[in-house]
């Protein structure tokens, strides 16, 4: 046989965690067509990789991510694909670009993922060619895709489409039983496509961008029982996920979207809810979500949390961070975040200060945010002498100022050009490595694709093998390399019915061949990169290009020493997954 690519000499993982063997792999027409303990005869493939030393495993599954409007504009997704995920899925939170309009569309996407709402709406409008989600799925096809894309279907989106953005996000509106009917069609029609599921939020400090409904949550979240359980009824018997949001500061959503899973004489419905996170605010909380998922598994349910598996750390410009949106307060800084004369204004309100304080002296009830600018180091700032000191020792060095207004008084100084960090969670490594390998909890939840001046997880896989591998040189082992690999590949894969994930004969040639000896601490390191689509708005991506040897999308190489080649996203190499 001749082969089209050979990989030679590397510890095969096969993606199902099996032990890993040394195996020579050979690929034709995008197909894995021998894996092989001998070595394969080279006469005629014209290309051979050796992985002398590295690790032959699946490409990664990314089940959380914004790429909606990227994906259009920038098909090669290349930030992703460069760290080994050659799958990803899109439609998260609620959110996805099938039937809104593109002036809706940015109102949806703008504030809630910090996808500047101009770029949301000039790019649906110069390519949104579809109606349904059929013709959605042709147009990706059409594009030369660079990872492969599955989706879900958005409630909001959906739920836009048929009331209307003011009445869907408008408390006293029930939809009518035809609007009702016309989103479960517009539901089912989306399974037919070959869509994964539903996503659907109920969280409430997301809030929409644009004029018409400024700083309303999204209209999923005004979706009462009937509507959720009709539309739930249909993913259930069909076999496809929900993907939902539940309220934080209402625990009884995240109750209620859990049990939403257990079949009692009926299919279990699939839930993946965000998300399981170690958070500093409420540090007991870790011990809930694998208790919850057990219980509501042990009832015949299949529910999962999503959990990103490495440390939470955010980056923000000024005030401008989502987090800041769960306290009243901070929600008016962010409402006026077109109407920056008013912002400052507000700022500098003595009024407004006091209920800032108050807001964050408040340090009891259900929160993202630990609320404590002595955790939230400055790292750019025109005036260096703060620059490396968090907010709350600047308000010690200036007589002992309130870190509130110690904050306050830096933004109303230099606005965005006062730039500061802090990890909200996921901060212990015990309980990342027990959330990691618990099987009631799905990894994955790297946003990618939002918040570009926020966060990059672009490498969570790579950077989760590191600690997998670190843990095992150190004789603590919490897992297996081969469960490590299982769990960012087969194993979502074949949860939400996807085939890829695996690499053995006869599976799709998706795969990713790392360097052991550099899954280092350059993993850690955030860099900058402009998004030329975007007006080039420099966006927060990760740079470890030693770590990843090469890359490869249905057979195709498209990253070699961790460097995009140049037919990445000019060529189509991936496909749109429909779900089995």
């Amino acid at each position: 046989m001749t082969y089209d690519v050979i990989i030679k000499n590397g510890a095969w993982f096969d993606g199902a965690g099996s032990p890993s063997q040394q195996r020579h792999l050979g690929i034709t027409d995008g197909v894995v067509s021998a894996v092989s303990a001998d070595p394969l005869d080279e006469t005629g493939c014209p290309e051979v990789i050796d992985a002398a030393g590295k690790w032959v495993m699946p490409g990664m599954v990314d089940i959380h991510t914004h790429y909606d409007v990227e994906v259009l504009v920038s098909p090669g997704l290349t930030e992703s694909v460069r760290h080994g995920v050659t799958s990803i899925l899109v439609g998260s939170c609620s959110l996805s670009t099938i039937h809104a309009s593109p002036s809706d569309a940015g109102d949806l996407f703008g504030r809630v993922e910090a996808i500047p709402r101009r770029h949301v709406v000039d790019s649906l409008e110069r390519l949104q060619t579809w109606t349904s989600a059929a013709e959605y799925a042709a147009a990706l096809e059409a594009l030369p895709l660079g990872p492969n894309v599955a989706a879900f279907i958005g409630h909001s989106d959906i739920r836009t489409a048929q009331l209307g953005l003011e009445r869907a996000t408008s408390s006293n509106v029930r939809p009518s039983e035809q609007e009702l009917a016309s989103m479960e069609a517009a539901l089912r029609e989306a399974l037919d496509a070959g869509f994964v599921g539903m996503s659907s939020q109920q969280l409430l400090f997301d809030k929409l961008d644009g004029e018409v409904c400024r700083s309303r949550t999204l209209p999923s979240t005004y979706a009462k029982g009937k509507e959720r359980r009709r539309l739930n009824r249909i993913l259930r018997r069909r076999g496809r996920a929900l993907q939902g949001g539940p309220d934080v500061g209402r625990p009884q959503s995240m109750v209620s979207m859990a049990f939403s899973s257990v079949g009692i004489g009926r299919n279990p419905l699939k839930v993946s809810l965000l998300s399981a996170a170690d958070v500093k605010a409420l540090p007991f909380v870790a011990k809930v979500f694998p208790a919850l998922a057990k219980v509501v598994n042990s009832l015949g349910g299949d529910f999962r949390w999503q959990h990103l598996p490495v440390p939470f750390e955010v980056y923000s410009d000024g005030i401008d961070l989502p987090v800041f949106e769960e306290f009243g307060s901070g929600a008016a800084a962010l409402d006026l975040s077109n109407r920056l004369e008013e912002r400052h204004a507000l700022l500098q309100d003595e009024a407004y200060r006091r209920r800032f304080r108050k807001d964050y002296d408040k340090k009891y009830g259900p929160r993202v945010w630990h609320r404590d600018f002595f955790d939230a180091e400055i790292v750019e700032c025109p005036d260096d002498s703060v620059i490396g000191k968090t907010f709350g020792q600047v308000g010690v060095d200036r007589g002992g100022v309130h870190p509130v207004d110690a904050f306050l008084d830096l933004v109303v100084e230099h606005g965005t050009k006062v730039r500061w960090r802090t990890t909200i969670s996921n901060h212990r490594p015990d309980v990342l490595n027990t959330f990691a390998s618990d099987p009631g909890i799905q990894l994955g939840f790297s946003d990618a694709g939002a918040h570009l001046r926020n966060m990059a997880f672009y490498n969570f896989g790579l950077r989760l093998l590191r600690r997998v591998r670190d843990a095992e040189l150190a004789g603590s082992s919490f897992m297996t390399i081969e469960h490590a690999v299982h769990r960012l590949t087969g194993e979502l894969a074949d949860w939400y019915g996807l085939d890829v994930g695996h690499l053995r004969v006869g599976d799709r040639a998706d795969v990713l061949v790392v360097d052991p000896e550099r899954l280092d601490e350059t993993l850690e390191d955030y860099a900058e990169n402009p998004v030329p689509e975007y007006d080039g708005l420099s966006r927060m991506v990760n740079r470890n290009d030693a770590t990843v040897t090469a890359v490869l999308v249905g057979g195709d190489c498209v990253v070699r020493d961790g460097v995009p080649l140049p037919h990445l996203g000019v060529r189509r190499t991936g496909s749109f997954l429909r779900a089995r």
